[in-house]
């Protein structure tokens, strides 16, 4: 990203933002970890951008191989978590500080200079590194990649950065008007603060936007009929969830090597996520249910296991529907010795009948609601693609309604606050499908601030969730 006249975040042509492709055999040529002439930190933090950059790599995922590859441990590996994680999250502030300083477009930069001055640029704007180590190094790193004649600019660069505080160049870049203000100094595209502001006061933007920054506390669930919540935090010495009666909180850790979620016993899940499956179990329905229940979207499998989990003590069975193959695999993993079926096929179009008592939509959705988890990808998010997955959405709602019986509920529900995925869906349902809204907060005992429509929209500053939405519907 970079800045326009007025000094709000613009995209780049398509051609420039794109990831570019990766040589068949490069990744095999390359070494796990350049070396560039630094510290091990640095250059597994710009292998992980490298990575991101050219393979569309997710760094939540190579960050980790990599530090156990490479054996970094204690400070070392805070560190080249911290200027990799940060480097990858304020990318749009830091092109804007690097154009400045090189009087040049970031598109006229070489890709993996640029890589290198992010990651100096981040150390200078953000840590408690020294201004000299951080020019150093970056210099160092841009010869270690052969790119001598970008030396001396790389210097430049880096000491024209130096030359001015941070708060100087966040006070000299900041751009006319206050959405766009707030979404530079958070590090955000403006089209991202715009959504949010379209659900939130303008006064609480800010500190919504931050919180896409900060590190999500580990939310373990606890399978019912297995082990409670309490049992959980004892075993792990979490500390149980505030809203779901199987969440336990966890500071830190690894949580695969947790006992419990080994056997099968626990999971890692959003308390979020682990509402909705529960919404879905607890919504009035009309008439009997007699244990017909179903998950459209069922992919990866986390809602599909705890809803699997309440439906065996109720008696009830699931239909888990996923047009992934790969997908469906994981699933079959989550629920076995469940009473859940898993079926390939798309779910706008899949035969499964029409007697349903309950349906879950758990919709494919921008995301835009978990940005907290995955550092790059606010950056690699485009606007036009909600509106592609707005007909998906609806169709997918659509469908789930087919499948349920009079009087039956369905939930929908997605991972944004953003309102075109979310009210906007429903509230086009409520004007031409045969379903009626039922109040969703009731669902979720002691939980406030989840809107005014009838509908629930959680947030990560407000209650430590993802922004998970969902709506409680009922067919007429």
């Amino acid at each position: 990203m970079s800045l326009d006249r007025k000094g709000g975040f613009r995209s780049r042509s398509a051609k420039a933002s794109a990831p570019r492709a990766v040589p068949v055999g490069a990744e095999k040529q390359r070494r796990e970890v350049r070396d560039l002439g630094v510290d091990k930190p640095r250059e597994v933090a710009f292998e992980v951008l490298d990575r991101v950059r050219t393979g569309a790599a997710y760094a939540n995922l190579v960050l980790p191989k990599l530090l156990n590859r490479e054996k970094l441990e204690g400070r070392d590996a805070a560190f080249a978590t911290e200027i990799t994680y940060g480097t990858l999250r304020t990318q749009g502030l830091l092109d804007a500080v690097i154009e400045s300083a090189a009087r040049r477009g970031s598109a006229q930069i070489d890709p993996e200079v640029l890589d290198v001055l992010r990651l100096g640029a981040y150390q200078v704007l953000f840590t408690r590194v020294e201004d000299h180590a951080a020019v150093d190094t970056s210099v160092k790193m841009v010869g270690g990649l052969k790119k001598f004649q970008a030396t001396g600019f790389s210097n430049a660069v880096m000491r024209n950065i130096t030359r001015s505080s941070p708060e100087q160049w966040l006070k000299r870049l900041e751009p006319e008007g206050e959405i766009a203000a707030i979404a530079f100094r958070t590090a955000h595209p403006e089209w991202i603060a715009k959504s949010f502001a379209r659900v939130l006061p303008v006064d609480e933007l800010e500190t919504a936007l931050r919180a896409d920054s900060q590190r999500p506390v580990v939310h373990l669930v606890a399978r019912p009929g297995e082990i409670s919540a309490e049992e959980l935090a004892l075993i792990t010495g979490g500390e149980e969830g505030r809203y779901s009666p199987y969440a336990v909180y966890l500071d830190g850790g690894d949580p695969g090597e947790i006992e419990p979620v080994k056997q099968g016993l626990a999971a890692v899940q959003d308390e979020g996520s682990q509402l909705i499956a529960r919404a879905l179990v607890e919504a009035p329905v009309e008439g009997t249910d007699h244990g017909r229940w179903l998950d459209l979207c069922a992919g990866p499998g986390g809602k599909a296991a705890l809803i699997g989990a309440l439906a065996r003590m109720d008696r009830a069975r699931v239909d888990a529907v996923e047009i992934s193959d790969h997908r469906a695999r994981l699933i079959e993993r989550s629920v076995r010795d469940l009473p859940v079926r898993v079926h390939v096929g798309d779910g706008r179009t899949i035969a499964l009948g029409n007697d349903y008592d309950r349906a879950l939509v758990d919709a494919p959705c921008s995301g835009l609601g978990a940005l907290r988890r995955r550092p790059e990808a606010r950056w690699r998010k485009r606007e036009s693609e909600i509106e592609q997955l707005n007909s998906l959405q609806y169709e997918l709602l659509e469908s789930a309604i087919s499948h349920v019986r009079p009087g039956g509920v369905i939930i929908y529900s997605t991972c944004s606050p953003d309102l075109r995925e979310t009210r906007g869906i429903v509230d086009r349902a409520l004007q031409h499908l045969p379903v009626e809204e039922l109040p969703a907060a009731p669902l979720i005992p002691g939980m406030s601030d989840t809107g005014e429509a009838r509908s629930v929209q959680m947030w990560p500053h407000r209650h430590g969730t993802d922004a998970m939405f969902f709506s409680v519907l009922r067919k007429r």
